[in-house]
């Protein structure tokens, strides 16, 4: 689950990190607000007003303003707000901000000048280990710093038999070029950053940047966080965060009926009774010349209120010009499945794309009897190559 920065900057100011201090509002006049309480508590008279999306490159897209006066942080405000934000991380679409971040300036003018860092804490999927990602040139993509300086870019993986070691942070510090106070705050921010992550069970860290101010401090000026879904029954307070705005309606949807699906971009919608077999059924729709229009697994129990559920979210879809449902009853019986269709496909009512049906498994010569026997528009099969076929001819 993808936080919002001002969301997962609470998190981390639980943990012991130094954040901007900020407040999000969903109006301009709140934004005016949250400036004048921000000023109170720490005298800036510059504020950066924030598109709140799950998405990066904010700035790019003029989603990230610098306020010098409660004037401009009234005019940003309400320019952002309400405005479709394209990034290059969102697509071509966009995502519409509902809210802005008003944080107190972090930029300012002391006895040295501000410097900017990247760090990331993620899994290594290839050693099965966690490892930090860290480079001295912040502020900018981490792509476009590995692809023209790749000397730049540091990793530490960290053993989990022992968890992180003192002389692993102090490696981060060193490698970043900090000396003196900084060196011994950074020390402290990658050891907080590390239990922020292990706490509350995230699959990613990514602050970018980590500025060291003027004035010797170590502040997180952004914070993208990740949570592991399969985690979150341990953590309801992060839980009650997501924000459903930003997540595909089909998909909020699919989730409200235990369904686990993604929409794609293609012509053929795919039903299945798990993810490897999901897998498997997108790649004979690409064999068959078609393109998977979503992947949605029913899980074991694949019973004809969920089927049905399942139909109604892949006909959604403008895009679907066939469905193929392959299913494999091992725990479930095929025959069963085949009711479940054939009953749904009576509840929807009029269903105007062809659907390929094939059972394997359990009963499947009874389950392929009833769906030839129904009278509906659905093809049955039992092999593999006839189920590709059907879709061949479907979408010709």
């Amino acid at each position: 689950m993808n936080l919002h920065e001002y969301q997962g900057k609470s998190i981390l100011k639980k943990f012991g990190l130094a954040v901007p201090e900020g407040i999000v509002a969903d109006t301009p006049d709140a934004a005016v607000d949250a400036a004048h309480v921000i000023q109170g508590k720490t005298g800036t008279d510059v504020w950066a007003i924030k598109a709140q999306i799950h998405a990066g490159g904010r700035g790019k897209g003029g989603g990230v303003k610098i306020a010098k006066n409660l004037n401009e942080v009234k005019y940003y405000a309400n320019n952002i707000l309400g405005m479709q934000l394209v990034t290059p991380q969102t697509g071509p679409a966009g995502k519409k901000v509902f809210r802005v971040l008003v944080e107190q300036n972090i930029y300012y003018k002391g006895e040295t000048e501000p410097k900017e860092f990247y760090i990331a804490i993620l899994l290594n999927r290839q050693t099965g280990r966690n490892m930090i990602v860290y480079s001295p040139q912040g502020g900018m993509s981490i792509e476009d710093v590995a692809a023209e300086t790749p000397e730049l870019i540091f990793k530490e993986e960290i053993d989990p038999k022992v968890g992180l070691q003192p002389f692993q942070c102090r490696k981060v510090a060193f490698n970043l070029g900090l000396d003196g106070v900084a060196n011994k705050k950074m020390i402290s921010f990658v050891s907080s950053l590390y239990n922020a992550y292990i706490g509350v069970d995230a699959t990613l860290v990514e602050i970018n940047p980590v500025i060291k101010t003027s004035d010797n401090k170590i502040i997180a000026a952004d914070a993208k966080v990740t949570i592991d879904n399969n985690a979150l029954f341990r953590h309801p307070d992060i839980s009650s965060m997501r924000d459903f705005n930003e997540e595909d309606p089909m998909e909020v949807e699919a989730g409200s009926f235990g369904l686990n699906f993604v929409k794609l971009d293609g012509n053929v919608g795919c039903m299945v009774n798990g993810a490897g077999l999901a897998m498997a059924t997108m790649d004979i729709i690409k064999l068959s010349g078609g393109e998977p229009a979503n992947f949605l697994d029913v899980g074991g129990s694949a019973n004809s209120k969920r089927v049905e559920e399942a139909f109604r979210i892949i006909l959604k879809d403008p895009n679907v010009k066939a469905i193929l449902v392959n299913i494999f009853g091992g725990i479930v019986r095929c025959d069963r499945v085949a009711n479940g269709i054939v009953d749904a496909y009576k509840n929807i009512g009029e269903i105007k794309v062809p659907i390929i049906v094939r059972l394997q498994g359990t009963n499947a010569v009874e389950a392929k009897k009833i769906i030839d026997d129904s009278g509906l528009k659905v093809f049955s099969a039992i092999q593999l190559q006839d189920a590709a076929d059907l879709v061949t001819k479907a979408i010709s």
